[in-house]
């Protein structure tokens, strides 16, 4: 169970990660107001910035369903290495999303999806 509180973690850090990495070391970045900054941003920051908003997306489904799957009694181990799954997806999807690799990232995006899914039915 401690594995699963952890990767619950991580997964709610990603977009943190994401947000960082659209921020850090960007010129003129003015923290009082960083939306219009991140607006004006073009390239990798800009699309680091879609990412944040894309992982931020992807939780509320990833968390009901793990917790559904908990609520379900689906066997804990197969539930972990799905949750890792998703886990690497998702980081993959950020990285490629990052390297505006638009085919892969949306590939990536959708094996996310699937093993979210088979999170969701992880206790049938």
């Amino acid at each position: 169970m401690d594995a699963i509180t952890w990767m619950m973690l991580v997964a709610a850090l990603l977009p943190i990660v994401a947000a960082v990495l659209a921020k850090a070391g960007g010129e003129g970045y003015d923290n009082d107001d960083p939306r219009p900054w991140l607006a004006r941003q073009q390239g990798w920051r800009a699309r680091a910035n879609a990412a944040q908003t894309n992982l931020f997306e992807g939780l509320p489904f990833f968390y009901a369903a793990v917790l559904y799957a908990l609520y379900a009694h689906a066997d804990l181990a197969r539930l972990g290495l799905l949750m890792l799954a998703w886990l690497l997806l998702r980081v993959a999807h950020l990285a490629l999303y990052i390297a505006g690799r638009g085919s892969l990232r949306s590939l990536a995006w959708t094996l996310s999806l699937a093993v979210n899914i088979a999170i969701l039915f992880a206790a049938a």
